[in-house]
C-alpha cells in the first residue's frame, strides 16, 4: 500500500470552444521569487480550454499559475496548470496546460449539464467591407459646392443628452464598485483559508506514516483502489482535518484513521510555520 497522487495528464489543444457563464469562487496559486502565493478570485466563464476570471492580484500574460475551482453540483474541485493568456485590470484569462482526463471530464460534464442559455457567444471574424469600382463623380468648375447643413440643438435636448451621460457613468462606477468590494469581501474570507500545498510537495515532508489495515471486510470481498482524502496539515506538523474526497467506503475509513496519526514537517511560509491544505491518496491493493 502506498501514498500516491495520480497525475496523468492530457494535450490541451487549441481551438475555438463554446463558453460557459459561470459564477463560483476560484483559487490561483502563483510562484513569488519560488514562494507559492495563493490569490483569490471568481470565475466569469468556462470551456474544456479555459477560464476566464476577476482575481485580486497581479498576473503578467505568460505567467504559468495552478488555478483550483468547484462546479456547481459537481463535488470534485477543479485542479489545473493554466497560463495568463489576457490581463486587463482585474480581467484575467487562462488558458489550460495539460489538463488531466479526469478534470477534463468534470468540465465536459458540467457543460453538458448546464443551460443553453449559460452558453456565451464565440466571437466571429467581422467580414471585409467588398468595395465596388464606382467612378467619382464630376463636378464643374463653376458649379459652387452646396455649403453644409446646420444642426440646431435646443437647451432642452442638451440637458437631457447630458443628464443620460451622467446616468451611464454612475451606473458604470457602480457596477465597478461592487465588484471591487466583491473581490475584497473575497480576499478577507481567504485570509482564514489554509495555504494550498501540491501533494508531491508533502509528499516529501512525511515524518512518521501509519500503514492502514486493510479492512477484513473488504479483502473477503476483492475490493481495491485509492481513497483519496482532503487533509488540513497544522502549523505543527499534526493533522488536524480530514475530508473524504472519492474511493470505497470501507477503505476510506481505514486511510482516514491511519492519516489521522501521521505527522509531516511543518511547512514555512515567509519564514513561518503556517496551516495547509493538501490531497492524499492511500492505494488498497490485494496480493
Amino acid at each position: 500500500m502506498c501514498a500516491a497522487p495520480s497525475l496523468a495528464l492530457a494535450k490541451t489543444e487549441r481551438r475555438v470552444l463554446s463558453r460557459y457563464a459561470v459564477n463560483v469562487a476560484l483559487d490561483v496559486i502563483a510562484l513569488r521569487s519560488g514562494v507559492p502565493e495563493n490569490l483569490p478570485g471568481r470565475c466569469t466563464d468556462l470551456s474544456e480550454g479555459g477560464v476566464g476570471a476577476m482575481v485580486a492580484g497581479e498576473l503578467p500574460v505568460g505567467q504559468q499559475v495552478a488555478v483550483e475551482f468547484r462546479l456547481p453540483n459537481v463535488g470534485v474541485p477543479v485542479r489545473a496548470r493554466a497560463l495568463v493568456r489576457y490581463q486587463g485590470r482585474l480581467h484575467y484569462g487562462f488558458e489550460f496546460i495539460g489538463l488531466a482526463v479526469d478534470q477534463r471530464e468534470l468540465i465536459r460534464y458540467w457543460t453538458f449539464q448546464a443551460q443553453p442559455e449559460k452558453a456565451l457567444p464565440v466571437p466571429l471574424p467581422k467580414p471585409e467591407p467588398v468595395l465596388s469600382e464606382v467612378p467619382a463623380p464630376v463636378i464643374p468648375l463653376s458649379t459652387p459646392s452646396p455649403s453644409a447643413p446646420k444642426i440646431r440643438v435646443s437647451r432642452r435636448w442638451f440637458n437631457l443628452l447630458l443628464a443620460a451621460m451622467l446616468l451611464i457613468a454612475v451606473v458604470g462606477w457602480w457596477k465597478w464598485q461592487h465588484s471591487w468590494n466583491e473581490l475584497e469581501s473575497t480576499v478577507s474570507a481567504a485570509k482564514n483559508v489554509p495555504l494550498r500545498v501540491a501533494p508531491e510537495t508533502m509528499e516529501m515532508r512525511i515524518v512518521s506514516r501509519i500503514e492502514p489495515i486493510y479492512p477484513e471486510e473488504a479483502r473477503r470481498t476483492g475490493k481495491q483502489g485509492l481513497a483519496v482524502l482532503d487533509v488540513v496539515v497544522g502549523a505543527d506538523g499534526a493533522v488536524t482535518q480530514l475530508r473524504p474526497v472519492s474511493g470505497d467506503t470501507l477503505l476510506v475509513k481505514a486511510a482516514t484513521d491511519a492519516v489521522r496519526a501521521w505527522k509531516f514537517e511543518p511547512y514555512q511560509f515567509s519564514g513561518h510555520a503556517v496551516e495547509v491544505e493538501t490531497t492524499i491518496a492511500v492505494e488498497f491493493r490485494l496480493n
